[in-house]
């Protein structure tokens, strides 16, 4: 099919057998469960029902980084959500996000529990729940690392949404399309690579919930294990960048973080579910085995 076959019609019907790719038997245009089934609920605080995709990784790693310092009611239990399977469409999974996304975190030390969906309303939600924990504590640095937050809620959607889809999942290639959302990621990388030449971490002087966001997406566009277009984007091109995302990914939270709901790659960097902090030893001693 060419970039200039398609005319639009008049009104938009859902054909839900156009275009086929890999996800097109969970995608469809109404919200709400597609079929019954209750999460399950551990023994911690915390509740987590994701993946390890970006928005997933920003959670877990929020996560280990506070047990990392010593939040010892940090601990959580985290549940896979298979979304190529239609998990998040299962009715208890939709009573916690209406949005069917992943990651959704429940809080049962609250009577009741909340619930907190949204990857960049959990990170505000853990930092505020311990204390301010990975935000600055002076106002106008909280500003700059909110910013930079929202920065990245905003920017995902043209990351993962458009050039991600259409350079790596698309049923067929759209010069246009990938044209397009290629610019306006490396439009992207420039930004951050300017801000990180006059700053150490995003928001500043200080690791923050914006480099634990930020760098799930582009830290690891960066270092070419996302779409697998490090190539394609040059993406050495941006130095600071690269550093950034080399320094994070030393943190052993985020080693950590980046495992857990993880299904795919090297066995030795799947933990599928995590519900105690011995579960990363067990992985380590069966990949040795």
């Amino acid at each position: 099919m060419s970039d200039t076959a398609y005319v639009p019609p008049k009104v938009w019907t859902w054909n839900q057998d156009r275009n086929e790719n890999r996800f097109s038997n969970i995608n469809r245009p109404i919200a709400g469960p597609t079929h019954e089934k209750e999460l399950s609920v551990g023994k911690h605080p915390f509740q987590l029902y994701s993946l390890a995709t970006p928005n997933g990784v920003k959670v877990t790693v929020m996560l280990e980084e506070l047990l990392e310092l010593g939040h010892k009611d940090a601990e959580y239990d985290a549940w896979l959500i298979n979304i190529g399977e239609g998990d998040q469409f299962g009715s208890g999974f939709v009573a916690v996000n209406p949005n069917s996304k992943i990651p959704a975190l429940m809080d049962h030390s609250t009577n009741p529990p909340t619930r907190i969906f949204e990857s960049g309303a959990i990170l505000l939600y853990l930092s505020e729940k311990f204390g301010g924990a990975f935000q600055p504590k002076e106002l106008t640095k909280r500003a700059e690392c909110w910013s930079w937050l929202m920065w990245q809620m905003g920017s995902a959607p043209y990351l993962g949404g458009g050039f991600g889809h259409f350079y790596a999942y698309a049923p067929f290639k759209i010069e246009y399309a990938i044209d397009r959302f290629a610019m306006e990621v490396k439009r992207q990388l420039d930004v951050l690579d300017r801000r990180l030449g006059e700053s150490h971490y995003i928001a500043g002087d200080e690791y923050t919930i914006a480099d634990i966001a930020i760098w799930p997406w582009y830290g690891a566009l960066a270092k070419g294990v996302l779409y697998e277009a490090a190539e394609f984007l040059s993406v050495h091109e941006y130095k600071n960048v690269n550093r950034w995302a080399d320094e994070v990914s030393e943190r052993p939270a985020v080693k950590r973080g980046r495992m857990v709901n993880r299904v795919w790659g090297e066995k030795s960097s799947q933990l599928p579910e995590r519900h105690d902090a011995s579960d990363f030893e067990k992985v380590a001693k069966e990949a040795g085995a």
